[in-house]
């Protein structure tokens, strides 16, 4: 079955000729790894499984390798705090914090070594980056395209003339093409990202079977997430828009076969910083392509329902949320390494709603980051601004004590939400905006990569009382009671309840129809009061709900009636029970 699955998907990209050729060689790669990936334990995704986003330097400690220190602070602070850790790319690079490769198959040595990967991963799972769009222009391989040398002459995108690439998306507000000097002459380049990242040449199937290896190679080595970034742009075709082609969903759907033949525990997750319905097609028909999307509507669609303290967009946007299948979910996530995209809300946010997230931005102290339209005008691409700061103006007035509740507010909503938590260092530490990194670096996305020391971190989360003590502690908090409970398993049931319009407001279903959630987040500054009728939404009236979070009982009426005032930005979890007789209908 895998073998003419694999002649069906190369025929779709390169056609029946060229596919009969490239089959055995594929072949013979699958072969070399089978039976060579050690297969975890437990495979299964729950409630207790979170993903920690972090780079493998952004704790440091004088003498020691970075990989080492980022492990034993994970292995201190983390082990019943998040399952996973997503270490973004740790390889040999040269520019954009990782994301220009120059050796796919190394550690970078100012890390640390493939030893220090595969600790981790003996206490966590472990995402890796697949960053097969694009590599360095410093690497051997460019380097060896720049010296006319076989075969890697051919692993790179030239574009002869000057045809009309007006068509084509582009995500940055720079140049398509760079010109490079080399043994047979000047030759334009694609360069998608920058002029340090090369385009990869996926028209030449040997630049495929090199791609497949590396990622095989990442999941013998203990990957079991495989993160495929900026995929939406793999395959070029002059005349086209280069996004979202067909050839890229049938690469997908060929590497989504291969792991599911070698390595069924390795799950694909997609990056693609695009309109939401563009976003989740990454799902294919909920069996072919990643298990997991990025769900990257939810960071600006949080952040506006907070600026305005009005959850109602919100509330529709996901009560539309559909999987394909039950071996798919988001990757839910409010901050990143990179900035909060807004392309993924353009036509669910309007204009208006968009230029306030920027004039908030920019009045909280953060940066905007630009694309390039067709016409050749600029719009905003990218909110730059740690979360914590997006949220809270860091030169207002307001009490500690608010900014704090409004950001686990905004924290317990990514938590409450059906898929799996992508969760950033820098929100889990309550940090805020970092000025002088942006300033040394001229960068926008500096601003939310601070580097941290070891000891300086250790005191701050151990002051009672700082920022960061309260932040970490009450985001363990919220993943502690997440993890009690099957409610939140990633694939159970999620019903999205309009019961005010300042409150985000979910039922969460465990898999099983056993145990359920009612999860109220007020989104606004002020008291609010929530009414709610058990016998709605076909619970079983009990004398009183309790509350994950504070374990405080909340008294119900005769009849199911439940009233709760609810302070501003505060956060219940109450748990309930289905009725039998209702289950089966959910």
């Amino acid at each position: 079955m895998h073998l003419t699955f694999y002649t069906t998907q190369l025929t779709r990209i390169y056609g029946k000729a060229i596919a009969e050729q490239v089959l055995p060689q594929l072949q013979l790669l699958v072969e070399k790894y089978r039976d060579r990936i050690p297969a975890p334990h437990d495979t299964s995704l729950n409630e207790r499984d979170s993903i920690l986003i972090t780079y493998g330097d952004q704790i440091n400690e004088a003498d020691k390798p970075h990989l080492q220190t980022l492990l034993e602070f994970c292995e201190t602070r983390l082990q019943n705090v998040v399952s996973g850790i997503h270490i973004l790319p740790f390889y040999p690079w040269s520019s954009d914090d990782g994301f220009s490769v120059r050796d796919y198959r190394a550690v970078d040595p100012a890390l640390g070594t493939w030893s220090h990967i595969e600790r981790l991963g003996q206490s966590f799972r472990l995402m890796f980056d697949g960053v097969i769009n694009h590599c360095s222009t410093q690497g051997e391989w460019f380097q060896a395209f720049i010296r006319d040398e076989a075969p890697y002459r051919d692993y790179f995108i030239v574009v002869e003339g000057n045809p009309d690439l007006s068509q084509v998306v582009r995500p940055r507000a720079m140049p398509l093409l760079t010109e490079f000097q080399t043994a047979s002459g000047k030759r334009s380049v694609w360069t998608t990202f920058s002029i340090d990242q090369a385009d990869l040449n996926y028209h030449n199937p040997a630049v495929l079977i090199e791609m497949i290896d590396i990622l095989l190679m990442y999941a013998q080595r203990g990957a079991q997430f495989l993160r495929l970034d900026a995929i939406a742009y793999l395959w070029k075709e002059i005349g086209t828009p280069c996004i979202h082609l067909p050839q890229t969903h049938a690469i997908i759907q060929l590497l989504r076969a291969i792991l599911d033949d070698l390595a069924p525990h390795v799950r694909l997750i997609t990056e693609t910083n695009v309109p939401h319905k563009e976003n989740i097609s990454y799902f294919g028909n909920g069996e072919n392509e990643a298990q997991l999307v990025y769900n990257f509507a939810l960071p600006p669609l949080v952040l506006h329902t907070f600026n305005t303290g009005d959850a109602t967009i919100l509330t529709k946007w996901a009560s539309n949320l559909a999987l394909p299948s039950k071996k798919t979910t988001f990757l839910n996530f409010l901050a990143s390494h990179d900035g909060i995209g807004l392309n993924p809300v353009r036509g669910i946010l309007g204009s208006d709603d968009i230029d306030a997230l920027v004039e908030q931005t920019h009045a909280h102290g953060g940066l905007i980051s630009f694309k390039q339209n067709a016409d050749g005008s600029k719009s905003p691409y990218e909110l730059n601004i740690s979360y914590f700061d997006a949220l809270s103006d860091p030169s207002g007035e307001e009490s500690l004590d608010i900014q704090i509740a409004r950001f686990m507010a905004a924290q317990a909503i990514l938590l409450a939400l059906r898929g799996l938590p992508g969760i950033y260092i820098h929100s889990l530490l309550g940090s805020r905006n970092w000025l002088e990194g942006y300033k040394h670096t001229g960068r926008a996305r500096t601003i939310n990569r601070e580097k941290l020391v070891l000891e300086s971190l250790e005191s701050e989360i151990k002051r009672k009382g700082s920022l960061r003590q309260r932040v970490f502690s009450g985001y363990s908090q919220l993943l502690s009671a997440r993890r009690t409970n099957p409610a939140f398993h990633p694939n159970g049931g999620q019903e999205i309840l309009n019961l005010h319009e300042s409150a985000f407001s979910i039922l969460r279903i465990s898999p099983d129809k056993k145990d359920s959630v009612i999860c109220i987040q007020n989104v606004q500054c002020k008291s609010i009061t929530i009414e709610i009728n058990l016998q709605d939404f076909g619970l079983i009236q009990k004398h009183a709900l309790k509350d994950l979070l504070s374990a405080k009982t909340y008294p119900v009426e005769n009849g199911g009636r439940l009233s709760v005032r609810m302070g501003p930005y505060s956060v219940l979890w109450l748990a309930a029970e289905l009725n039998s007789s209702m289950s089966d209908a959910r």
